[in-house]
């Protein structure tokens, strides 16, 4: 018997073996199945992403991951919300081992001084069925100053592997990195920097 057909008949009697659990839908978009209450960041499946125009040929991106915080939410008074997040520098990453370190340099993030990124909301407010505009301070480079993420609902429900509750957004912001002292040959390489996150929370009380 031929040993690819096997070895994929073996794959399908795995995959068919696994917990029910691993076929369950996880979230829906559905913004009434939000469950109010204290929430903490799930770091295994939270990342801020960060583009920038480089020299004027590419848009070049990389992320920060090993987020921690937490986010206390009530759908039905979406103003209360409140969030509150760190990032640790060190934890930037791009494609190019050489550039992950040279962004954690003096030149740049100075990670080593500034260890954390951290943001915490000062006013939130919906736009609409599972969007909101989310305002505070983000402390980078040792500097504070304020930022606004449009923020879209991406799901909510019991996750079926750890039977949490779960909450994940995405959001979308963008900042001028010189604003935060990290100004290293502006504008050569350029000022405005997108941020886009994709974070999960689960509930704790």
């Amino acid at each position: 018997m031929n040993k690819s057909f096997l070895a994929g008949l073996t794959l399908v009697t795995s995959l068919a073996a696994l917990p029910q659990a691993h076929a369950q839908k996880g979230g829906t978009p559905d913004p009434k199945a939000v469950q109010a209450g204290t929430y903490a960041v799930e770091p295994y499946h939270t990342q801020v992403g960060f583009t920038l125009l480089h020299m004027g040929f590419t848009n070049f991106s990389g992320f920060f991951s090993q987020a921690s915080g937490s986010l206390t939410l009530d759908p039905a008074h979406i103003d209360a919300a409140k969030l509150d997040v760190t990032l640790p520098i060190a934890s930037v990453q791009t494609t190019v081992a050489k550039l992950d370190g040279e962004l954690k340099g003096a030149d740049w993030f100075d990670a080593d001084k500034f260890p954390t990124a951290h943001f915490v909301s000062t006013h939130i407010v919906r736009n609409g069925a599972g969007m909101a505009s989310i305002s505070g301070d983000l402390t980078l480079h040792g500097v504070t100053r304020p930022v606004t993420f449009k923020a879209k609902l991406i799901g909510s429900g019991v996750n079926p592997l750890d039977k949490k509750d779960t909450v994940g957004f995405e959001g979308n912001a963008t900042i001028s990195r010189s604003a935060f002292g990290v100004s290293r040959y502006v504008p050569l390489v350029g000022d405005a920097v997108t941020l886009h996150i994709a974070a999960a929370f689960e509930r704790q009380s």
